[in-house]
């Protein structure tokens, strides 16, 4: 199996990064004092940047340093001219000392920005700092501050690890924000079974997230299938591979509902004409065009997309579980590569959140139900025994009706423990032990038109971070978020407690992490106070990230447990409070507004 970076996955450049060391503008002594540390301090940010950071497709991130250090308006705009130029999207201004603020501070309102002020004595670096920050916010210019904790000395160029940190935080959110603008979300068809989340909002998309929403009804698929607008090449070479690595599971309907072999042969044929029919819908094809089908060709320059199936398509038609499956995992038949985001049930809400926590991590995302509350009691009531570990407090049951990234069985590993990596640190041992831990069982009997469900149990004590967007009248678009652990439980408890909803569907057991307050003074609260029915799992504690990203777009974060040390937000949300900050959050985001609107 090979590694993909699939060239046509993106239109147009990734979004850069660009450097703007400052300097003080005095010459006869001063300036020249400062040329060589001020540029050598931009130098290795932008080294320190390259080997942390990746795009989705694998690359490192790209950094664009100013020509000359920064001393004027002047040198501030040549610096600004030269970065329209070159995509920078993404601006960190460093300085080891005093500036002129309001001559060298970037006030492009289009780029993302952050300050890195040193901590030395020999120069105020810290001064321009705060100086700088009060011009942004004066004139309604929100920036990110980086301030090292220790004092440095003037000719250190290593880059503190508090500084490390904070930039990697705010770069990862930033290029998040950044790289989604200008892209589409692609609705295939449209509300499943009246679930709002499948409602497009296009004010949210349009203003908050820089996006457009394109459509299609679920009927293309039927023209695309009955007229062969699909790669046939490619449709052989898959079928080949699902027979060969997909397992069939067990079959739950009764007897009068069980589709004949030569019912599930034709449905394996069509759930895989629909997973290259998706994807090319979404980043088109260019081997459509050389069959005739140059619109097809094209796509819609889509980076998330939903499918509602749910009923008008599984009424008559396989349902989309193996679609969404396959194409949300970060491999298929060829090869290792980027997952594709797809929404269950078109799920436009949870499918946006999913693309925020894929662009922070480059790694698949779970998408699942936040089905139950097993309270401890209740468990015991059930299956006669205590939960261990983790989950002794009680757990919620992650499950959804088939699909969810394969990824998500937790057969990939960091540090000898189970993940979900970025696909270049992927495996062909790790594709194996994925594909070998899922099985797909026919789909149950709601599902008239038949079709495939993904079943599988994720494994335990993989940090994971579940969150979501909703949309409340009069307030607009809030995220919430829990950070804390799948758990895995002995067999006999979870056999007893998984067949109470469905043993065809994948399982995550996920415990959140407790603070003793509010919403996170237990497990059953955190359930209690989930804003839907659907949740995105990613992999690892990115509650930070995500509070980062929110507050660039203007999204006020209503639940989290991420601790203060990682609230990283613009300097100005500050002064709406320093007490309550999640009160300050929702004033300053009202205060900023929608970042596109």
């Amino acid at each position: 199996m090979n590694t993909v970076k699939g060239s046509n996955r993106w239109i147009g450049d990734f979004p850069k990064i660009g450097i703007r060391p400052t300097i003080d503008g005095r010459q006869d002594g001063i300036r020249e004092s400062l040329e060589d540390v001020t540029m050598n301090m931009a130098k290795s940010v932008s080294v320190f940047l390259q080997e942390q950071i990746r795009y989705p497709d694998g690359t490192p991130v790209s950094c664009v340093l100013a020509d000359t250090t920064i001393g004027g308006v002047a040198e501030a705009a040549q610096t600004s001219t030269k970065f329209r130029k070159e995509g920078v999207d993404v601006t960190i201004t460093v300085t080891p000392s005093w500036c002129y603020p309001t001559e060298t501070i970037d006030q492009d309102p289009h780029t993302i920005k952050a300050i890195w002020g040193f901590n030395g004595t020999e120069r105020p670096g810290a001064v321009y700092l705060a100086a700088a920050t009060a011009a942004h916010n004066q004139k309604g210019l929100p920036v990110f501050n980086i301030y090292g904790h220790d004092v440095q000395e003037i000719n250190d160029t290593s880059i503190p690890s508090d500084v490390q940190e904070k930039l990697v935080q705010f770069v990862k959110s930033a290029l998040a924000v950044s790289m989604i603008r200008g892209k589409s979300y692609l609705s295939m068809g449209s509300v499943s079974m009246g679930i709002a989340g499948c409602i497009v909002d296009e004010p949210f998309f349009q203003n908050y997230l820089g996006m457009r929403n394109e459509y299609v009804d679920m009927s293309e698929f039927i023209r695309r299938m009955e007229l062969n607008i699909f790669d046939e090449e490619e449709f052989d070479q898959a079928l080949t591979w699902v027979k060969e690595n997909l397992k069939e599971g067990q079959n739950v309907n009764p007897p009068e509902l069980q589709r004949s072999k030569e019912q599930q042969e034709e449905d394996w044929k069509t759930v895989v004409k629909m997973t290259l029919i998706a994807r090319d819908l979404m980043v088109g094809n260019p081997k459509l065009s050389k069959k005739g089908f140059h619109e097809e060709s094209l796509g819609h320059n889509a980076i998330a997309a939903g499918f509602q199936g749910q009923r008008a398509w599984t009424d008559f038609m396989p349902n989309g579980d193996v679609m969404e499956a396959i194409l949300s995992s970060s491999f298929d038949w060829n090869g290792i590569r980027d997952p594709y985001i797809v929404a269950t049930e078109n799920d436009t809400l949870n499918g946006a959140t999913m693309l925020l926590g894929h662009l922070v991590t480059n790694a698949a995302q779970i998408f699942a139900d936040v089905r139950t509350y097993w309270s401890p009691e209740a468990v015991k009531r059930v299956t006669g025994k205590d939960l261990p570990g983790k989950a002794a407090n009680g757990m919620i049951h992650l499950i959804n009706s088939g699909p969810a990234a394969l990824d998500g069985t937790g057969q990939q590993e960091k540090n000898g423990s189970p993940a979900m990596k970025p696909f270049w640190e992927i495996t062909e041992e790790e594709v194996s032990k994925c594909l070998e831990a899922t099985e797909w069982c026919q789909a149950v009997d709601f599902f008239r038109g038949g079709g495939f469900s993904t079943d599988f149990t994720t494994s335990g004590e993989m940090p994971v971070t579940m969150a979501r967007i909703n949309i409340v009248k009069g307030l607009g678009p809030v995220l919430q978020l829990a950070e804390g652990y799948t758990v895995e439980l002995p067999e006999d408890i979870h056999n007893t407690l998984d067949e109470r909803t469905n043993s065809t569907w994948p399982t995550t057991w996920f415990v959140p992490n407790l603070t003793g307050q509010g919403t996170f003074t237990d497990v059953y609260s955190v359930m209690y106070n989930w804003g839907s029915n659907h949740g995105a799992i990613s992999y690892g504690h990115i509650g930070g990230e995500l509070l980062t990203v929110a507050s660039m777009l203007r999204i006020p974060v209503s639940m989290h447990n991420v601790g203060q040390n990682r609230i990283f937000r613009p300097s100005a949300w500050s002064a709406f409070g320093t007490e309550d900050l999640t009160s300050a959050d929702f004033r300053a985001c009202q205060a900023f507004g929608p970042l596109y609107k």
